[in-house]
């Protein structure tokens, strides 16, 4: 599959089509948001392949839609998205990914970056080195008996307020309010609630980090005032997800769906597209159990938040740690109802941001002139965006952009060019701090192995989905 192959065709300066006629089976067309560089980058693995048998799902509505930062993933590409009719469709945990609610906070701090010295900002990352944990199965998060978790799964972050754990705030600057309706603790398995346990308050490992960044450039001065955001400010963004409980809910739902795919009469290109009718016994289980998984993800990152504030307090004192605010928390591994031109959808977004424009009743209101923020980190030796959400999304993508730069490079050929231990003195050497609980991992996430942040960015603004307000650079990562 390529650009210069007849069936991936330019349908205007950013979007790039495969027809429906292109293969047997497709129900719809497959658009990939993207230039002629990206798309170049885009061809070197099996996503356009995935994207065309995502299209061949039943009840997906207008298209598969890919954003620039596509990349292979299991089933759906990482950066895809798919809307279904709920009447006829199917929900699919490959649309959602493993990682369910895998997503994004950021942190504004009341100090600039040239306030804290270096000495000091060693002294901060050491902080919360120590007070976030991190890696593979890490434990140290908040211990949680069996009613107690329930409550975070049906409640999300809200059940963690009483335990004095983050503010009111914190919670009203979620996507969603930081819950998802209909999540039933039932439906998640014991396996499950067994992996989780112990984990709420942790980064986890792969490309989660904590990062501690400056606002380097400011882009829309009117939005970055409604965000709260100054030239030179100090931030934290935290990027982390729902553990091992939603891993183990997705591998518990794919095996289910795989088992009953026959008894629906539903015939895939690919098993790993594994799914059922939303209508039915295994799609409503699978949705109460995403929900579940989704509202302990954004209580994961609302504990991540308190401990950040915690090193703060510690390092820089508390009115520092009082002042830091949550901007937003967004979700980018999520599947939601939500409607378009008057038809309620259920819509599939893995590795992709929701981003609604200006005025939607689903931002918080303090936002709601500027529209939804929506957070695009690159890698740790790069640069993140903060861009909020425009007329574009709804009209092309289903209130949707991209989620991050996207990988251009597999972790294992990322290891083969670098060591961790050398990254992080080349990283060191520009001034960004690093710590990690692996000298592996961190190779695995060298800014080399992924797609150029800027322009991916550059792309989706230029597609209308959604407007830059400002450009973070790193000074210091906690990775997993």
């Amino acid at each position: 599959m390529g650009a210069s192959e007849p069936s991936l065709r330019r349908i205007d300066p950013t979007t790039w089509e495969i027809p429906r006629d292109a293969r047997r089976g497709m129900r719809v067309p497959a658009r990939v948001i993207a230039d002629g560089e990206l798309l170049a980058e885009i061809r070197g693995d099996e996503s356009l392949e995935q994207l065309r048998n995502v299209a061949t799902l039943p009840g997906i509505v207008e298209a598969a839609i890919a954003m620039p930062d596509i990349h292979q993933g299991y089933g759906f590409p990482v950066g895809g998205v798919a809307a279904m009719d709920v009447d006829d469709g199917v929900v699919s945990p490959g649309g959602v990914g493993y990682d369910i609610n895998c997503g994004v906070r950021l942190l504004a701090l009341p100090l600039a970056a040239d306030e804290l010295d270096a000495p000091t900002k060693e002294r901060l990352m050491d902080e919360l080195f120590r007070t976030v944990p991190v890696g593979t199965g890490s434990g140290g998060g908040i211990d949680l008996d069996a009613a107690q978790l329930d409550r975070v799964l049906r409640e999300g972050p809200r059940a963690l307020l009483a335990r004095g754990v983050g503010v009111d705030a914190d919670v009203e600057c979620c996507e969603s309010n930081g819950r998802l309706d209909g999540a039933d603790p039932a439906a998640v398995s014991p396996r499950a609630r067994q992996r989780g346990a112990g984990q709420l308050g942790t980064i986890g490992s792969g490309n989660h980090f904590v990062e501690l960044q400056s606002v380097e450039r400011i882009v829309a001065p009117d939005a970055a005032r409604e965000l709260g955001l100054a030239e030179g400010q100090l931030t934290v963004l935290i990027h982390s997800g729902s553990r091992g409980l939603g891993h183990q809910v997705c591998s518990d739902y794919v095996r289910t769906m795989d088992s009953v795919i026959a008894h629906y009469g539903i015939r895939l290109p690919d098993r790993q597209l594994a799914c059922a009718p939303i209508s039915s016994r295994e799609g409503r289980a699978y949705l109460a159990a995403m929900a579940a998984a989704a509202n302990f993800a954004w209580a994961n990152r609302h504990a991540i938040a308190h401990r950040v504030r915690s090193a703060l307090r510690r390092v820089l004192g508390a009115g520092v740690a009082e002042g830091t605010t949550t901007i937003y928390d967004v979700a980018h591994n999520v599947a939601k109802f939500e409607r378009y031109r008057g038809q309620r959808l259920l819509v599939h977004r893995k590795g992709a941001t929701r981003a609604f424009p200006a005025g939607s009743s689903e931002i918080p209101s303090r936002y709601r002139s500027c529209g939804q923020p929506v957070f695009i980190p690159g890698s740790m030796g790069t640069a993140s965006w903060v861009l909020v959400g425009a007329p574009g999304a709804v009209e092309r993508t289903f209130g949707t952009t991209c989620h991050g730069a996207g990988r251009r490079l597999s972790r294992t050929r990322a290891r083969r060019q670098i060591h961790g231990r050398e990254l992080a003195r080349q990283l060191g050497e520009r001034g960004i701090a690093v710590r990690a609980a692996s000298a592996r991992g961190l190779a695995e996430e060298a800014p080399f192995a992924y797609k150029e942040v800027d322009r991916v960015v550059e792309v989706v603004e230029r597609a209308g989905i959604a407007r830059r307000v400002a450009r973070l650079v790193p000074i210091g990562v906690v990775k997993g």
